[in-house]
């Protein structure tokens, strides 16, 4: 089903997104890489996502007549959890409506980042004495009497004589640095710390500018640069830069001008490596068995990097030749993939991928079409499977500042932990399976226009779908929604198995207790009868379905408590859990908590989302050698632990298979 697509932008950062008619504002702002404070988990009763709509508002809902006043309502404010897209927008995000005590992180990661000392493409006007009879310097000579020394490709070097002479010895040098690399030195995080310890205990973001070109005292640019291009010098002072998240079922793109880091334009789209598999030991699988699979899929991210490019560079009228750079953050797998690598060694005993540290190649080696000499710098991985995505968070969110122990938590198709504790960082791998994304499950699907994506048991059975549209599936969401209505009305015991007729509690309203309906020899719950639903089909959670969710929140949970004890602490001293993913901003955490795929012991005041940290980080790194330093020493020093080798993992994850009692 296809959904008309509406422009959002987002004001003071400039990053604008287009998203289905019918998706709510939030989740418009997730997609621009912003995430707004929702601690009553998008229920509109907190009013802590106020924003102010300059153009379009739509009809205030109940809860923004109750939150503003008429004058305020007429201006244009609105909650982003009530606001659903009928027009194009242009919204005003309040510093206060971004999320709590991350909101300066979050800033940085969205819209404009501050300018940086050190971008790693830089552009230097230069004016260049002209050849005579006494001075006779070579063409190359000349040139670095006045840039420096410089690594230049011969293709280059063979049109510099003309352009030279061509632009009357004048132009814009085009330089392209590298960050410090080594990650097992110590490479100066401020304060000392014990090599053994692998704690992180300062942050290297840079937060100073200084001119584009420069090379301040301290500055991370190392060696020597090379020469991308030589311009006119009338050539745009600008150059652009790519981020990409490059998930399992979802890859997205950012276009970024530098030196400036501002956001001009993001996109995404489902991942089409999806029809090789659904996960990333499907396609590890593939390579392995046909001499041909690698090949493929490898060819199938990068076509959707390309079109990816090319979509970004319409919205914004920029010239691919003007992007210089692109970073790609993403799990060990598809980071392997996206190079060609092999990953067969990834499919067995002890996991071992290829590289560690981070990648700086030839765009044009891995077929992305950007400048013909631009750069491709690929994030380094902890282990086998955590990989540059979770680095990248680490660098966004920066939990390794935080005094209290902390957890980062990406929820996706493979599910990713991250425990801080006073700068040592421990992360671990779940294989959490495609569940939430809506694989496996019977009628599940992405988050897309159709998708139900909340379920409240009210009496009454109420489910909203993306795109305001007759439902066609369910979402993630929506089957943690669904989970936790069952569970609390005791349609769904902790032990996972659906409630037959004659086990319902006897005041179970008669809606309910309606919808529970034999599927030969099992219970299913029906959730949308096939008069309601487009295609003629009902919809309903299976008890195949629970069974994928109790293994993927399972997963999850016993992930949790294995780093927990590996550090000895109990969950009660964790002082907060950082939801990373765009999956994970859709999750109420309540429910979450109530079904098990969180901890239900920790307040749920101490859980919030934080974005795509992925294409955060990736962003980071796209402006700042600095940045990509910083990634370098976290994948370094975070403790690694492969679960599926650790006792404790199978006895927590044989628990954890249970849902919680109330």
């Amino acid at each position: 089903m296809s959904a008309e697509l509406l422009l959002v932008r987002f004001r003071p950062s400039g990053a604008s997104v287009h998203v289905p008619r019918g998706t709510k504002l939030t989740e418009a702002a997730i997609l621009a890489g912003l995430a707004l404070e929702q601690p009553c988990g998008g229920e509109g009763r907190c009013g802590k996502c106020k924003v102010l709509v300059h153009q379009g508002a739509s009809p205030p809902t109940a809860a923004e007549l109750a939150f503003f006043s008429e004058v305020e309502l007429t201006h244009g404010w609105r909650l982003a959890c009530q606001c659903r897209l009928e027009n194009p927008l242009v919204v005003e995000v309040p510093a206060s409506s971004l999320l709590g005590s991350l909101h300066k992180i979050l800033q940085t990661t969205a819209g404009e980042l501050p300018a940086t000392c050190d971008p790693p493409v830089q552009k230097q006007p230069i004016e260049l004495e002209l050849p005579a009879q006494e001075d006779d310097r070579a063409d190359l000579v000349r040139f670095e009497d006045r840039v420096g020394k410089v690594e230049i490709p011969l293709e280059l070097l063979r049109q510099l004589p003309q352009q030279l002479r061509r632009q009357g010895f004048k132009g814009v040098a085009v330089l392209g640095f590298r960050h410090q690399v080594g990650g097992g030195s110590r490479l100066g995080f401020a304060g000392e710390y014990p090599e053994e310890s692998g704690s992180i205990t300062s942050t290297c973001h840079p937060t100073a500018a200084c001119s584009s070109g420069s090379s301040p005292e301290g500055s991370t640019l190392f060696g020597i640069p090379a020469l991308l291009d030589f311009q006119p010098s009338e050539a745009s002072k600008s150059t652009y830069s790519l981020a990409f998240d490059i998930g399992t079922t979802t890859l997205v793109a950012a276009l970024i001008e530098l030196p400036t880091g501002r956001q001009l334009s993001v996109v995404a789209e489902l991942n089409p490596q999806t029809r090789k598999g659904d996960d990333v030991i499907s396609r590890i699988q593939l390579v392995r068995e046909h001499p041909e699979g690698l090949a493929e899929l490898h060819e199938l991210v990068i076509s959707a990097c390309n079109r990816l490019l090319s979509q970004l560079c319409r919205q914004t009228g920029i010239d691919t030749a003007e992007v210089y750079e692109a970073t790609f953050a993403g799990n060990t797998t598809m980071l392997h993939l996206l190079a060609g690598l092999d990953v067969r060694a990834l499919g067995e005993l002890p996991f071992v991928p290829v590289f560690q540290e981070g990648l700086l190649l030839e765009a044009r080696q891995l077929g992305l079409r950007i400048h013909p000499r631009g750069r491709v710098y690929i994030f380094p991985v902890i282990g086998g499977f955590v990989g540059g995505d979770t680095v990248a968070g680490i660098l966004a969110t920066r939990i390794y500042e935080h005094p209290e122990p902390m957890l980062l938590v990406d929820i996706g198709t493979n599910g990713e932990i991250v425990l801080s504790d006073t700068g040592r960082l421990i992360a671990a791998a779940t294989a959490a399976g495609p569940a939430f994304e809506g694989a496996r499950i019977s009628q599940g699907m992405r988050a897309a226009a159709g998708a139900i994506e909340r379920v409240i048991f009210d009496g009454k059975v109420q489910y909203s779908v993306i795109g305001n549209v007759p439902p066609i599936g369910l979402c993630g969401s929506a089957l943690i929604d669904l989970a936790a209505e069952l569970l609390r009305h005791r349609l769904l015991r902790p032990d996972g198995r659906l409630c037959s007729r004659d086990q319902l509690a006897p005041d179970l309203p008669g809606e309910l207790r309606d919808r529970v309906v034999c599927m030969g020899n099992h219970w299913a719950f029906l959730l949308v009868r096939p008069e309601e639903s487009p295609v003629g089909r009902a919809i309903l959670l299976t008890q195949p379905d629970v069974r994928q969710l109790q293994l993927a929140s399972g997963a999850i949970r016993a992930g949790i408590r294995v780093l927990l004890h590996r550090a000895g602490l109990g969950i009660h001293e964790v002082h907060r859990i950082l939801l990373a993913g765009g999956f994970g901003n859709f999750i109420r955490p309540h429910n979450a908590q109530r079904m098990g795929l969180l901890p239900p012991e920790i307040e749920t005041e101490r859980i919030q989302f934080v974005g795509n940290a992925s294409l955060a980080g990736a962003r980071l790194a796209a402006v700042s050698l600095q940045a990509r330093e910083t990634a370098e020493k976290i994948a370094h020093h975070t403790e690694h632990v492969e679960l599926s080798m650790d006792p404790r993992f199978r006895d927590a994850f044989a628990e954890a298979m249970y849902f919680p009692e109330e």
